[in-house]
């Protein structure tokens, strides 16, 4: 049982594109993902998100978009008694080099500082490659659901011991059911 949930945002919470969710008009949650944050937080876990945002490095949007988008999912989530604890985004480019930009561990690092938890009672859940490399190296649980990315990186893994679910509402009930 984590203390600690951290989540990939785009493919993971929402639906994702491959054109960048750059406005509240392209963010649609994947069915159920907001449900399961909120059974995850009733629970007594503390959530996170940790999201590479490199659209706005690209100039594709800027923080006002991301910050609107922000407010659109707390929104959503107050509506069901709940809320994220934490957000943290990396908003360079691809080329940037920056230490935050996953698969670093950078934004784990810090949202496991700001949240008082540790790698040992923390995992990310993510969809993509990038996601799980950032979480061994932050050395918490990796966990992939198969929404978004998720389908073809577990193709492309060879990640034995990794805990896999068809999506956020799957992970959210074993890990409720598992205290």
């Amino acid at each position: 049982m984590a203390k600690l949930i951290l989540l990939d945002r785009d493919g993971v919470i929402n639906i994702d594109s491959p054109d960048s969710i750059r406005s509240v008009a392209d963010w649609f949650p994947i069915p159920g993902s907001l449900e399961a944050i909120a059974q995850l937080k009733h629970a007594g876990r503390l959530v996170g998100i940790c999201s590479n945002q490199s659209g706005i490095g690209k100039g594709l949007f800027d923080a006002r978009d991301l910050l609107g988008i922000e407010t659109r999912l707390n929104d959503d989530l107050r509506a069901l008694g709940s809320s994220i604890d934490f957000f943290c985004y990396c908003p360079h480019h691809p080329d940037a080099g920056c230490e935050c930009r996953k698969p670093r561990p950078g934004m784990l690092n810090e949202a496991m500082h700001a949240l008082n938890a540790t790698a040992p009672e923390t995992c990310f859940v993510g969809d993509s490659r990038r996601d799980i490399e950032a979480a061994l190296a932050a050395g918490c649980e990796p966990v992939l659901v198969l929404t978004g990315n998720g389908q073809q990186t577990r193709a492309e893994l060879d990640c034995p011991g990794l805990r896999v679910f068809q999506d956020l509402a799957a992970f959210a009930a074993q890990e409720v059911a598992s205290q």
